[in-house]
Parts: C-alpha cells; structure tokens; sequence
C-alpha cells in the first residue's frame, strides 16, 4: 500500500458540497485509493461497481426519491467506474444538489473522454477532479532516501511505475504484468468510445509512437505509415491522450522564423507500458534509446510533480531550424525555465539564443540533480 499524494487533499475538501471525480489510466489504484479514504474518514459508505450491470442501471435514469431511498443513511457514496452510467452527469448533480455537505459523492473513471465529458455541464461549480497517475516517486520513496533511488533507476526506466507492477518481486512477473495491462487493459477506453472497431489501426499508431518518444511527431508520416488518413490519426491520438495512455508536448516559439512551431512530441504516462509495446525490457546499459527513455521518464516524473505540489506551468519543447534544442521548456510567473535532460556524463552548453528570452534560465538534469526537480 502507498500513501497517494492526492489522498489528503482529497480528505481536505471532502464535505465541502462538491463531488470529488478521480480520473486516470485503468490499474492505477483509484478504487484503492478511494477504499482508503474511506477507511480513514471511518464514514459509512455505500459503494456501486459499475462494472456490475445491476449497479450501473440503479443509478440511470433514476428520480431524486429512489437515490434517497437507495444510498439510505452512508455518508460517503462511492461510484466505482462511473462513465458506465449513461446518466452520471446527471445522478450525480441531484446528489449534490440534495445532500450537499451532508453527504461526500467520490466518482472514479478511466476515461477523461467519457467521465469528464458526461459530467462536465450538469457538474458545473459542484465538482473537483483529481488525476490519478502511475506512482511517483515521492510516494515510492516517501524518505526520498536518495541511495535507493539511485539503485531502483534503472528498473523504474524499463518497468515504470504501475502500483501492481512495483509491487512484483521479480523482472519475469513485472514484465508479465506489464505485457497482460499492455494487452488487455491499455486500449478498452479507446475502443469502446465511438465503438472503435479496428484494434489493429490503434495498436499499429500506439507502437509508432512509442518508437519515437522523444522526437517530434508528424501526423502525415504516421498516416502513411499506418494506412489511414491524418485526420484520424489526429483523432486517435486525441483518444489516447484522453484514456491517459500518451500526453502531447506543443513547442514554445516566439520567433516563427528561427524556432519550430508546429510539430508535437509525444511521450507515454509510464515508461513501462511504452516498453511493453514495443517489447523491449533490456536495461539501459544493453539498448540504444535510454536517452529517450531518460527524457520520457523525467518528463512524466515532472508532470506528477507539479500536479502533487500545485506548480501550475505551461510546458513545452523549443527547437530552432538550426538544431539547437531544450527538451522541456516551463512558463509560469513570467519566467521561462529550460531543462535539458542528459542519461550520461556529456557536457551541455548553455544554448545562447534561448538565454536572450527575457527572465529565462536554464538547468542539465541528470541522474545527479531530480533532487529538488522531481523530488
């Protein structure tokens, strides 16, 4: 079990009149994460699996007297699933509506695409949404003892940092786990939205970009590659974003002439599930793609970082046409923080016309240094 960062907040503003919806990738320990809250509130609870048919048709369509009588006299009303319900949006707003602060309504979804969606209008001012990622690892190593950290790196870059799978003794059962959520977990969102029948297509799109995390994405390459046309592509990867599969890096430019300003990046939220996909669990030491597995790693580590700590950022890459690059860029404030992310010992030099930004900065960041960036 590990303390999730999100847990106290979460406590924080519990009976405060507004539902409470955790979101994030399939496996990711909400419906744990929720079991614990409730056992530390010691608050009567009544839960709905919406997995289960007989659940999820007690809460559609249903008027405000029948949920009365069905949640009866629990405090917190957990539903487990909840874009199952045809209805949510709508359940969930007579809840509010009624009990506000007598009574606290936790949602978990997997699918921003379906759970966000469904609840955002009748939801309005009466929800807070928290996203629930793979581990961090602050809550791997809550004594940010930094010798373990350092021992576990190169694991954490080949097997990323899914609770079940952190939690497996050996490499076979991790890579077991990894490869089962690869294929039996990772694309159910996607494929049942819209009733996407096609798996092969998104199969075939996801393994492309995990060849080329770290490089910047061409969505007409990726047609052709695949056989469909761009705007699908551009679709299909919308999807994925939303089931919190990949996320998408814009580029920052000011200067369309020198800097690019139109291609993305594309990283995966756990680097494990990225190494599942194209079958490849060498350590870093025997592969040719640590740097990108590096700059991934770092980049999702940091995502989680800020989220936890309420750093609120844009984040970006920047490239000029001549070559020069920053892997991360992060504007907040008014200032511009540069971050370069180097595996090895190589030196870098500071790109000077990135330094010509006004209030900007630039910082290497190494195996020696995630103290203070990811930690």
């Amino acid at each position: 079990m590990f303390l999730r960062a999100v847990e106290n907040r979460i406590i924080d503003i519990s009976f405060k009149g507004k539902a409470v919806i955790i979101t994030g990738a399939r496996q990711t320990g909400k419906t744990t994460l929720a079991f614990q809250i409730i056992e530390k509130t010691g608050k009567r609870s009544r839960v709905f699996n919406c997995d289960n048919p007989t659940d999820r048709e007690m809460l559609t369509d249903k008027d405000l007297p029948f949920l009365k009588n069905l949640i009866g006299d629990a405090e917190i009303v957990l539903i487990d699933e909840g874009q199952k319900v045809p209805t949510i949006g709508q359940t969930v707003k007579l809840l509010v509506d009624c009990f506000k602060e007598e009574k606290q309504i936790i949602i978990t979804g997997s699918s921003r695409v379906n759970l966000l969606d469904m609840t955002s209008e009748p939801l309005t001012g009466r929800k807070k949404v928290f996203s629930l990622y793979p581990l961090s690892l602050e809550e791997m190593y809550s004594e940010k003892n930094m010798l373990d950290i350092y021992k576990e790196l190169d694991h954490l870059l080949i097997f990323g940092s899914y609770p079940d799978v952190v939690n497996q003794d050996s490499f076979d059962d991790k890579t077991d786990l990894l490869q089962e959520l690869h294929t039996s977990y990772l694309y159910k969102d996607v494929l049942s939205y819209q009733q996407i029948r096609n798996s092969d297509v998104i199969t075939g799109l996801v393994k492309a970009l995990a060849l080329q995390i770290g490089s910047e994405v061409s969505y007409n390459e990726l047609a052709n590659l695949i056989g469909i046309n761009r705007k699908t592509v551009e679709s299909y990867i919308d999807l994925l974003e939303k089931s919190f599969i990949i996320f998408r890096l814009p580029p920052f430019f000011r200067n369309k002439r020198n800097e690019i300003s139109k291609m993305r990046k594309v990283y995966f939220y756990d680097i494990g599930i990225r190494n599942a996909v194209i079958n490849n669990f060498n350590m870093p030491d025997n592969r040719d793609d640590t740097g990108a597995l590096w700059e991934n790693f770092l980049m999702v580590e940091r995502l989680k970082y800020r989220e936890y700590h309420s750093i609120y950022a844009s984040q970006y890459f920047w490239r000029t046409y001549d070559g020069t690059e920053i892997d991360l860029i992060e504007e907040r404030g008014g200032e511009l923080s540069g971050y370069e992310f180097k595996w090895g010992k190589k030196r870098v030099r500071k790109p000077r016309k990135w330094l010509e930004y006004p209030k900007s900065s630039f910082q290497v960041v190494s195996k020696d240094n995630i103290s203070g960036f990811i930690l």
